[in-house]
C-alpha cells in the first residue's frame, strides 16, 4: 500500500529535498552526473518541475476543467470546453495534463527540463513545443537530450505523439526509479485515490477509468 501511495502522489517518503525540487532518491545521482555532463557541453540543464504531489495536480486540473486555466490542443489553439461533452473535456485536457493519481510526477523519478543561460533573465518558460523546436530557444538542448539521455538512465516518455500524451520534448523520465512506481500506478490504485477526492469530473473520469489509463498512461515511447 506504501507504493501505491507514492505511485498516485500521496505520499512523498521515495523522496528527497534538492535544489528547491523533492527528487526520488533512486534518480537523484543520475540526474546530478547527467546535468554535471550537460555543464561540460555548454549546457545548463536545469529542472522547471519534478515531483508532483496528487493535490497539486488536482489543483492544476480542477483549473482546467472549470476554466479558471486554458487548455490547449494540438495546434496550441485553446479549446473551448463549454462546447464539449464530460468524456471529450477530458480527453482534451488530458492531451498536456495528467489526471490526478496518474501522473508520472508523482514519481520524483520525471523532470520537465530547460536551460536558462539562452534566454534573458525575465524569460517566462511555457513548456511548449515551439520552444524545443528547431528554431526555439531550447532547440540546442533538445538535440543534446537526444544524445545523451540514455548513458545516464533517463528517456523521454513523450518524445513523439503516439495516440495519448501530446509531445513534450521537455520530460524526461529516470528509468529504474520510475519502473520501481509505476506498475503500482493502476486503475485500481487511481480510482481509490479519486474516490477519497474533489477532483472535477471524477465520476466520469471513474465510469472511463480503463479507457483513460490505457490510452494516456500505458502509451509511452520506447527508451531512445
Amino acid at each position: 500500500m506504501r507504493l501505491a501511495l507514492c505511485a498516485t502522489g500521496r505520499s512523498e517518503e521515495h523522496l528527497c529535498d534538492w535544489q528547491g525540487h523533492s527528487l526520488n532518491r533512486e534518480a537523484l545521482a543520475d540526474f546530478q552526473r547527467l546535468q554535471r555532463r550537460a555543464q561540460a557541453d555548454g549546457i545548463d540543464l536545469r529542472i522547471a518541475s519534478a515531483f508532483r504531489s496528487f493535490s497539486r495536480q488536482a489543483m492544476i486540473w480542477n483549473n482546467k476543467y472549470q476554466g479558471v486555466r486554458p487548455v490547449f490542443d494540438a495546434q496550441q489553439q485553446v479549446v473551448d470546453l463549454t462546447s464539449l461533452s464530460p468524456l471529450a473535456r477530458l480527453h482534451a485536457i488530458m492531451l498536456y495534463s495528467a489526471l490526478p493519481g496518474a501522473s508520472r510526477h508523482h514519481f520524483g523519478s520525471d523532470f520537465d527540463v530547460w536551460d536558462p543561460s539562452v534566454v534573458a533573465e525575465d524569460y517566462q518558460l511555457q513548456l511548449s513545443p515551439d520552444e524545443y523546436a528547431d528554431t526555439g530557444p531550447f532547440a540546442n538542448l533538445n538535440l543534446w537530450l537526444g544524445e545523451h539521455l540514455q548513458e545516464f538512465g533517463f528517456y523521454r516518455p513523450y518524445l513523439k505523439y503516439q495516440g495519448g500524451v501530446a509531445a513534450e520534448p521537455w520530460h524526461i523520465s529516470h528509468v529504474s526509479s520510475a519502473e520501481t512506481l509505476q506498475g503500482w500506478q493502476n486503475p485500481g490504485t487511481i480510482a481509490d485515490a479519486l474516490i477519497e477526492s474533489e477532483v472535477a469530473g471524477k465520476e466520469v473520469i471513474i465510469a472511463h477509468l480503463d479507457e483513460l489509463y490505457e490510452r494516456y498512461v500505458l502509451t509511452l515511447c520506447d527508451p531512445e
